[in-house]
């Protein structure tokens, strides 16, 4: 029996492995299918968008930034640097202008009381010298002379100057341009006229600078 059922077996072990082996016709995958597949899967995505730029790009636009913005940062340093070295400069030349105004701003007006005080010390040499009794008259009339033109020129350097006289007699009294020193009776006045000038005033360009001391007249109580 057993060496009737061995070739059997043996027979149908050969079948079956006939059968599993493939043929040309079935089961048989082409060996370019896979490749095919994966061109066509390539085909259908080219119209794909393309990719955003990487993180490489954007640091890159970012330090082109920052480097800009740094340029511009010095620029306006340098500029305002510069501005506040102009700014000082101009404020040290001011203060040495104000500085030497207010050292010589007066030098015009001292220049023209040197005149005067040539005529003055002329007027004092011819009063002290001794003289005749009979030449007396003749030398107070050279001091007065002297005197009068001694007046004119200093009236003439205040004028030239802005300097100007205040002689307020008949004129209402004025609490900015005079200081009352005594009151008098009004006969034949208006209250509050200047009657009495004791002392003139002066004013500086419009503006008083020293006020004359006057007497005003006040109504009298009967």
């Amino acid at each position: 029996m057993a060496g009737f059922w061995l070739p059997a077996a043996l027979r149908t072990l050969q079948r079956l492995a006939v059968s599993r082996t493939p043929g040309p016709g079935r089961g048989w995958i082409p060996a370019f299918s896979t490749a095919a597949q994966s061109s066509a899967g390539e085909d259908c995505n080219s119209t794909d968008p393309p990719a955003e730029p990487g993180p490489l790009l954007a640091e890159e636009a970012l330090e082109h930034k920052a480097l800009r913005l740094q340029k511009e940062v010095r620029d306006l340093t340098e500029r305002y640097q510069k501005a506040l070295a102009d700014s000082e400069h101009v404020r040290r030349r001011t203060q040495k202008f104000v500085e030497d105004a207010k050292i010589f701003g007066i030098q015009s007006f001292c220049k023209d009381l040197v005149e005067i005080a040539d005529i003055l010390e002329k007027a004092i040499k011819h009063g002290s010298g001794e003289a005749e009794p009979a030449d007396q008259k003749t030398t107070l009339n050279k001091v007065f002379e002297g005197l009068s033109l001694l007046q004119a020129k200093l009236q003439n350097v205040f004028a030239k100057h802005g300097l100007q006289k205040m002689t307020p007699l008949g004129d209402k009294y004025d609490p900015y341009d005079h200081e009352i020193v005594c009151h008098i009776p009004a006969d034949g006045v208006q209250p509050g006229t200047v009657t009495l000038v004791t002392q003139d005033g002066y004013k500086l360009h419009g503006r008083t600078i020293r006020p004359a001391q006057v007497g005003v007249a006040v109504e009298t109580q009967e």
